[in-house]
């Protein structure tokens, strides 16, 4: 249907031109000219480009979502351009210059794209590490809008944002359905759904159209991925595979990193020996203490122990911690350890832009001859 209602736009515009219209006084409709997308490791979205139109398609907002399709067309061209009728979920004039961000992995791209002061609300603001937003939120430009699955909506409709860059775990949220009811649109980011390094990085490109910044973009994540790229092959060089056991307990379930995570990429590409590799999970296992402790007692490092970031904690969370060689020869590793001053998390905040400086934390850590100047910056030894 959307094919066919193309190319009845695209014989009309040819139609009138051949009448000799003054065509640049109409609306000129869409026209098909696709230049392909250049998203290289992110499964998530897409970016082409018809004519004066950068079309942005997000495939995976959450796990099974539907497809979102976006238009984003400059602002001075929008006036002056039709659409098929619900060919777009929205239609966004550019450059954007008000947002409302809602997960704090939004914050890293926006920053580097020296776009952050377009930012003029974001759902707990208390979960945001970013010095730079910081200042933002104390100064009062960056407003607290409540919690994402329940967005003060009179608030954001009172900022009168241009875009909410939407975070969500499914198709229910009440507070979306109504922003959009109003005219605002919400566009859906899928960068956690990522289950690889460099995917979740390449979001950037994402963001970047929404501000005509598309070549700052593509530079900035080809830096990163140049980098994350060296890191791998100095990796290569290591002489030996440590074993690994990633997780915690919670309750009485151990959750593992699955063997196709974003974590079991980081750590093959380390060049480590991480023991439930052959697993086919994209995100977390749960298993019980007795299996882990079968399978993982003498595993050299220990990475991620949920929530606990001290040995002591460890131990008085539940004994059998202790049994752990990695617990008894000091190789427990966190990436729960810094946080900023309200608390948040600064790895789930920077580290997904930054995969290779997460790659070389784990070199550094795993074959620390590697990478003998390199001081580490995500995850760190337990206190």
């Amino acid at each position: 249907m959307v094919k066919k209602q193309w190319s009845v736009l695209f014989l009309s515009l040819i139609l009138v031109v051949s009448m000799g219209c003054q065509q640049s006084k109409k609306k000129q409709p869409v026209q098909n000219q696709d230049k392909s997308s250049n998203i290289a490791y992110a499964t998530g979205f897409t970016v082409e480009h018809q004519g004066d139109i950068t079309v942005i398609e997000v495939t995976g907002a959450w796990p099974g979502s539907d497809s979102f399709k976006y238009a984003l067309v400059p602002k001075e061209k929008l006036p002056a351009i039709s659409f098929p009728r619900d060919a777009y979920d929205a239609i966004i004039g550019t450059p954007v210059e008000k947002v409302v961000l809602t997960s704090t992995t939004h914050i890293q791209p926006l920053l580097q794209l020296n776009e952050l002061n377009t930012v003029v609300g974001f759902p707990n603001t208390d979960y945001i590490s970013t010095p730079e937003a910081r200042k933002l939120i104390e100064s009062g430009q960056i407003q607290n809008l409540g919690m994402n699955d329940r967005l003060n909506t009179e608030m954001v409709l009172a900022l009168n944002p241009e875009l909410i860059v939407g975070f969500s775990i499914n198709n229910e949220n009440k507070a979306y359905d109504i922003i959009k009811k109003a005219g605002t649109p919400v566009v859906y980011n899928g960068d956690w759904v990522e289950h690889t390094p460099l995917g979740k990085a390449e979001w950037i490109k994402f963001f970047a159209p929404f501000f005509e910044k598309e070549a700052l973009g593509d530079n900035i994540f080809a830096s990163v991925e140049s980098s994350y790229k060296q890191a791998k092959e100095i990796a290569k060089k290591a002489k030996s595979q440590p074993t690994v056991l990633t997780g915690g307990l919670y309750k009485d379930v151990w959750y593992v990193a699955g063997g196709k995570s974003w974590m079991a990429q980081f750590l093959e590409d380390a060049n480590a020996d991480y023991l439930w590799s052959n697993n086919t999970e994209t995100g977390s296992l749960g298993l019980s203490l007795e299996s882990v402790l079968e399978k993982a007692q003498d595993a050299e490092f220990w990475f991620n122990p949920s929530a606990e970031t001290t040995y002591s904690g460890l131990a008085e969370a539940n004994p059998h911690h202790q049994q752990f060689d990695a617990f008894k020869n000091k190789k427990v590793y966190s990436n729960a350890i810094d946080k900023g001053e309200t608390g948040g998390l600064i790895f789930y905040e920077l580290a997904p832009h930054r995969p290779d400086l997460v790659l070389r934390d784990l070199i550094k850590i795993l074959h620390p001859e590697l990478l003998t100047e390199h001081k580490l910056q995500f995850i760190k030894p337990l206190p």
